[in-house]
């Protein structure tokens, strides 16, 4: 799942009239540089939901993609110009169907029919369209990890950044770890320990966002809006949680700044 319904009030007013996930940057839209890496992992099926503008993305994409677009940049190609590496885009339209977005838990329980049509307990991919993440690699392994673990969640954990110098969670990565995986700590206010900020890419398993981590009705009929922190800290407190470190290249892009400076040839 790829997020993308946000609003982007601090990157006005470059998201008056874009939605922030097509602002470009190096040359393509933001959100593009995540299904070119999908594409490339053998990930072939997306759910974008949409909310601020979102009539834009649903165009812009349509509901094959292709990461080997024209010149031009212009990734929606027909049936019988599909690659073996296509992605097929569905969306959740939160701001048709609720006037606005829902956040994180909301839009994903509103799009589990979409996510996990046959699977109560399925796996799959969240993702942020407004993090530029180019180093970033999608693999299968890490999925088939993921469900021999039995945990709840898996996070991309990376450095803090200027904006987050605090971080989000902690990360205790056992002796025996050979692949630097860890259990996700949420750590006390005073803790000492060294914590990281969550990179907004995870592993997730349908299970978190049903009862009893998530009391929102499956599909989220009502369109109740709720964040994803607090199951994440629940889960987190059972040791439910793994994450491990990234390091390679990583921004928010939550301002024009940001943004301007991943534009400025080095």
């Amino acid at each position: 799942m790829l997020l993308a319904a946000g609003r982007g009030e601090r990157m006005r007013p470059l998201t008056d009239h874009t939605p922030k996930p097509l602002l470009r940057v190096q040359g393509k839209p933001l959100m593009q540089w995540h299904l070119e890496a999908l594409a490339r992992g053998g990930f072939d099926k997306v759910v974008v939901n949409t909310a601020w503008l979102g009539e834009q993305i649903s165009q812009k994409f349509s509901s094959i993609f292709s990461p080997q677009p024209p010149s031009d940049i212009t990734p929606s190609i027909s049936n019988q110009e599909q690659s073996a590496d296509t992605v097929h885009i569905q969306y959740s339209h939160e701001g048709r169907d609720f006037g606005g977005a829902l956040e994180t838990t909301g839009g994903i329980v509103r799009a589990l029919p979409l996510l996990c049509p046959a699977q109560a307990n399925g796996v799959f991919w969240v993702l942020a369209g407004d993090v530029f993440a180019p180093d970033f690699v999608f693999q299968q392994a890490d999925v088939d990890r993921f469900v021999a673990s039995g945990k709840l969640a898996h996070l991309w954990l990376v450095p803090n950044p200027a904006h987050n110098p605090r971080g989000d969670f902690g990360l205790a990565i056992p002796p025996s770890s050979s692949n630097g995986v860890g259990l996700a700590l949420n750590l006390p206010a005073d803790s000492t320990e060294p914590r990281y900020t969550y990179s907004t890419i995870g592993l997730y398993r349908a299970a978190l966002f049903a009862r009893p981590w998530c009391d929102i009705p499956a599909g989220n009929q009502q369109g109740v809006k709720a964040a994803l922190v607090h199951q994440l800290r629940a889960a987190m407190a059972q040791q439910k949680v793994t994450a491990q470190l990234y390091t390679g290249r990583w921004t928010d892009v939550g301002t024009p700044e940001r943004l301007a400076q991943l534009n400025t040839p080095d």
